[in-house]
């Protein structure tokens, strides 16, 4: 893969570019919600996707009405009205049959929006989902690993943001970074991390498209300090080189040794890759969200996501303090990664 950068453009700007000149469908299961439907008018008239949402056309109406916003190119959904209801009751109770669900328990889920939108997703009448303005991660993640399912080879969902940082290290240049895991495992176990460094890899090589150097990090350098939660670490790393032997990855690392590179050269003087990561992946939760909301926060940095990753395809999950920016943002995202 040829890895390009158009000098003067952002990364959203390149994200938004690109994901109008795919002319893919996105479907908004949460499609009565404020910030959602305001979303969807801009993502139109934007060009970014063709919206879908999913409610009933007169309550949806009804608040676009309210707002002010117009449902121009606005697709909209009713569950229950929908040809392909009963399509979708069937293959989910077949689905979900194993794990003892009826008929009748499967009508009532996919009534659930959260689980039509995916079930769209699925079947390919919508390119990929993004919720979580009024759901919680958990709700978006249940019905994405329930319907959509795992890409193959993937054993494990995982959540990143990515993070753009201005004027990162006073070069007067942004730069992007992924942050993993940032929003789902608490505490990976090695295969698990291992899991999440392939699928963080690959976002930024298909959404960001920069080349991924990836960062195991950790309170320690190379054996500056000894703790079983290093042992982790650099147990994933080699499952990870097993799983994709030519991934750039170094590790473990101190952040400051993984993305300054006078640091990373001091440090570890004869890794090619210490100081120059863009795909920094965390020892578990804590530490992912912490430093995520930190970076977010005191360097200024825009944070994107929670992008899910490791799904056959896409549905994205959001903030429930969400802006109708983020929402847009998002939703280019989860085009390009269709």
């Amino acid at each position: 893969m040829t890895y390009l950068r158009e000098s003067g453009v952002s990364f959203l700007e390149r994200t938004r570019q690109r994901a109008k000149s795919l002319h893919r469908l996105v479907v908004f299961p949460e499609g009565t919600e404020e910030r959602t439907i305001q979303a969807a008018s801009q993502v139109a008239q934007q060009g970014i996707a063709r919206p879908i949402l999913v409610g009933t056309e007169t309550q949806i109406g009804h608040i676009a009405e309210k707002i002010g916003v117009p449902l121009r190119n606005v697709e909209c959904v009713d569950p229950q009205k929908s040809p392909h209801f009963d399509e979708y009751v069937n293959e989910f109770y077949e689905l979900r049959r194993k794990k003892g669900i009826s008929v009748n328990e499967a009508r009532q889920t996919i009534s659930n929006p959260l689980y039509f939108g995916a079930m769209m997703v699925r079947n390919g009448q919508a390119d990929g989902s993004v919720a979580g303005a009024q759901n919680t991660t958990g709700n978006v993640v249940r019905a994405a690993i329930q319907v959509i399912g795992l890409a193959s080879g993937i054993t494990t969902l995982s959540g990143c943001f990515i993070m753009i940082v201005p004027d990162f290290l006073d070069t007067g240049h942004e730069k992007t970074f992924v942050f993993a895991d940032s929003a789902v495992l608490p505490a990976p176990n090695e295969r698990q991390l291992a899991s999440v460094v392939i699928s963080s890899a690959k976002t930024m090589e298909r959404v960001v498209g920069e080349e991924p150097i990836v960062a195991m990090l950790s309170f320690s350098t190379k054996g500056s300090a000894r703790h079983p939660s290093i042992n982790k670490i650099l147990a994933a790393m080699e499952m990870a080189k097993g799983m994709a032997p030519d991934l750039k990855i170094e590790g473990e690392l101190q952040v400051d040794a993984a993305v300054v590179p006078e640091i990373g050269k001091r440090k570890v003087p004869h890794s090619p890759y210490a100081g120059k990561a863009n795909v920094l992946i965390f020892p578990d939760l804590n530490a992912g969200n912490i430093a995520y909301k930190l970076v977010q926060r005191m360097a200024k940095a825009q944070a994107i996501g929670p992008v899910l990753q490791g799904l056959a395809k896409p549905a994205n999950d959001l903030s429930r303090g969400c802006s109708v920016q983020d929402i847009i943002d998002v939703t280019a995202i989860t085009m390009v990664t269709a």
